[in-house]
Parts: C-alpha cells; sequence; structure tokens
C-alpha cells in the first residue's frame, strides 16, 4: 500500500482507478480502516473514477503518528485536507461513514477548497457524537490500558463478529482477514493507543454540534444514503443532518445497518456514481 508523509505522520492508504478520474475521498469510522470501502471503491474504479482511502488515525491504524500531533476530531480533519492536498485532488466526492460523517462535517467548516460534494451514510451529526451506548466506548479509550483489555478477547472472530463488537453494525457476515486489521494495530502498537486516546479525549458533542450551524455555508450538493434501520443513527438523525445543508437531498438504503459500505457496497456505488461527476471515459 502506498504511503505519504504530512506533518502529522505517516499515512497509508489505499488508491485505485485512473489518476485523472473524478475523486473520491473516503473517510472511515473509529476502531476500522479503509478496507471498510473497498467493495464500494472497487466497483467505482472500475467505473473510471479514482478513489482513495486513507486510514485515518481513529485507533486501527497501522503506522502511529508524530508524539504531539492534533488528533481531535478538527486535528484529523485537517490531516484529511492535507492528506487531499498532498495525493493532488480537487473537486473530490468526500464519502463518509460512521466517526467518519464527523470528520467530514469538521473538515466542510475548516477547510472545503478541495471537496466539490459531499456524500454521508449513516453517522455522527448534530449532538450525536457518538451515539449511545458508544460514548463508554470512547469514554474507555482514554484510557489505553482499559480499552486494550477490553478489545483483546477479539482477536478472536467469534467475538469480534458477536453483537458484543462489529457485530451490532452489520447485517451482512464479516471477513474476518479484515475485520482482525481493525482490532490488531490498537492491541499491538502503544503509539496507536497513544493516538488513539487524543482523539478520545478531545470528541465532544458540543463541537460537532457547532459545526452544523455552518453546514449552510458549504456550496457543494449533500447526498445522505441511509440505513433507516439502524439503531444508533436513525433516520431522523439522517433527516436533521441533511436540513443543516443549503443543498440537500436523503436516499434510504434498505437492508443495512451502521456500515453501509459493508452490507451495501454496490447500491452505495451506484449512488455515489450517479451524484458525482462522469468520469471522461463513461462520459464520451
Amino acid at each position: 500500500m502506498p504511503e505519504v508523509t504530512l506533518p502529522q505522520g505517516t499515512v497509508r492508504y489505499r488508491e485505485q482507478g485512473p489518476p485523472d478520474g473524478p475523486a473520491v475521498l473516503f473517510v472511515h469510522g473509529f476502531l476500522v480502516d479503509g478496507s471498510l470501502w473497498d467493495e464500494t471503491a472497487d466497483a467505482l474504479a472500475a467505473r473510471g473514477f479514482r478513489t482513495l482511502q486513507p486510514d485515518l488515525p481513529l485507533g486501527s491504524h497501522p503506522i502511529a503518528l508524530n508524539p504531539g500531533a492534533d488528533l481531535s476530531p478538527r486535528g484529523v480533519a485537517r490531516l484529511l485536507a492535507d492528506f487531499a492536498a498532498a495525493v493532488g485532488v480537487s473537486d473530490a466526492t468526500l464519502v463518509g461513514n460512521d466517526t467518519g460523517g464527523a470528520i467530514c462535517q469538521f473538515l466542510l467548516d475548516l477547510d472545503a477548497s478541495r471537496i466539490g460534494r459531499v456524500v454521508l451514510t449513516n453517522c455522527d451529526g448534530l449532538e450525536t457524537f457518538p451515539p449511545k451506548p458508544f460514548g463508554l466506548l470512547l469514554l474507555a479509550g482514554r484510557h489505553p490500558a482499559l480499552l486494550r483489555a477490553l478489545l483483546a478477547p477479539t482477536r478472536l472472530a467469534a467475538l469480534r463478529h458477536s453483537p458484543l463488537a462489529y457485530g451490532l453494525l452489520v447485517r451482512r457476515p464479516l471477513d474476518p482477514s479484515r475485520s482482525v486489521r481493525w482490532v490488531e494495530p490498537y492491541l499491538r502498537d502503544a503509539g496507536v493507543r497513544r493516538d488513539t486516546a487524543t482523539f478520545c479525549h478531545t470528541a465532544k458533542p458540543a463541537d460537532l454540534a457547532d459545526v452544523a450551524t455552518r453546514l449552510r455555508d458549504f456550496d457543494g450538493p449533500a447526498l445522505l444514503c441511509w440505513a433507516p434501520r439502524d439503531r444508533f443513527f436513525t433516520l431522523e438523525l439522517g433527516r436533521r443532518i441533511a436540513a443543516c445543508f443549503a443543498d440537500a437531498r436523503l436516499v434510504e438504503i434498505p437492508e443495512s445497518a451502521t456500515f453501509v459500505p459493508h452490507d451495501q457496497p454496490l447500491r452505495l456505488a451506484d449512488e455515489i456514481a450517479a451524484f458525482a461527476p462522469v468520469p471522461a471515459a463513461a462520459g464520451a
């Protein structure tokens, strides 16, 4: 996998599709990595899009960042803006899920100069950051030894995929070879645990609610692809987030839980492809 060196440290990422294709920048959530988007990215790359899936410092990143790096939610948004500049994207379609949707909103508030439009699947918004009961997980993350002890049993796929862990967030079965990469970095690397604790200490609902008051200033369109039966990010929350934008619409994605790119990757790819600029080859 390619890597890019930013002021905050080294970020690993996945890239597919033609370098001159319309850029789609994917943003994952807490305790997962960019592989969450693999199937959606594969489908879009095959249609001529340039897809980018960075592993952000949210607990599953394989390379710890520099000590002292700003890894607050706004700081991670700055890192994402720096990443977009480093890989040379412009007019990108920004796509977020779960905590990654919050990071997208912070980025739009901080520096939307390389973003042309945004797609949010089930994610944090307004005062929901994070939803119950995941606030307890972020509280545990402030104490690396505690969160490490809680995650240790997830080395076993049966526990990792159970309703006590990632099984809460999906309807389709998970791939053990993918999900193990979501827990290994935190369990093995003290630097990753340090980074994660920084994020957990600084994630505050009031900050995201404040950002929501300025989302109307974003001059691009927003598309919300929402699983209506998600028990954590409700359809009503999706509608409220959509109402924060000047130009937004919401489409329902059935047969999915929180991880829409896992449960309905091809349907999500179809929605993004219809929303984003048409690749040159497809428009010829």
